[in-house]
């Protein structure tokens, strides 16, 4: 199998049943990121809450690959700005993306497709590749999402309101995703050893 990603490993082969495969699989995983968005903690100190939106997400992109993973957050994201209640808490509209948490919802989809790309080239088929692929996605969120806070607070204050109480948080999601990628990457290696 040339292709690293784990959704690969049993994608038909005929275009056609292929397409419909991939749609699937994004949106499925579209409704797995909507799911783990209601599990969430909001905080009375921040306007961004605790929630299983990143584990998700990383998941998403490590098991779909780069174009897949970031379509099913975009859709995820399409979906709750049209309203559906898929956002985090069970809230839904346009507002979302415009309001101070705005920036980690393009965070996501930058998350998945860079998180995709380290799968596309094997690196999450060893410990530590898993490990840095899902460090390396946790911190893309970041980036836009303290840029658009910080619009709204200022920098200095977005840092302290929208990183540091996630620390640990993050550090948890970011080890659960590997426990469950490594087990995802044994049962696979042992069904390619009694398939050859």
């Amino acid at each position: 199998m040339s292709s690293s990603v784990y959704a690969d490993l049993i994608r038909p082969t005929r275009r056609g049943t292929a397409v419909l495969y991939d749609a699937s699989l994004i949106a499925g995983f579209s409704l797995v990121i909507a799911l783990c968005s209601q599990v969430a903690i909001p905080l009375p100190f921040t306007p961004v809450p605790v929630t299983l939106q990143t584990f998700a997400i990383l998941l998403t992109g490590c098991l779909l690959g780069g174009g897949r993973g970031a379509l099913s957050v975009v859709l995820y994201v399409a979906e709750g700005s049209v309203g559906l209640p898929f956002f985090s808490g069970g809230t839904g509209g346009i507002a979302h993306l415009l309001g101070p948490t705005g920036g980690y919802l393009l965070g996501f989809a930058l998350c998945a497709y860079s998180v995709g790309l380290f799968a596309a080239r094997g690196l999450t088929r060893t410990w530590p590749g898993r490990l840095l692929a899902l460090a390396v996605g946790d911190i893309v969120i970041y980036i836009p999402g303290l840029i658009w806070l910080g619009a709204f607070t200022g920098m200095s204050k977005a840092f302290s309101l929208g990183f540091v109480p996630f620390i640990v948080g993050d550090a948890l999601k970011i080890a659960a995703g590997w426990g469950l990628l490594s087990a995802v990457a044994l049962v696979t290696a042992r069904i390619r050893s009694r398939s050859t």
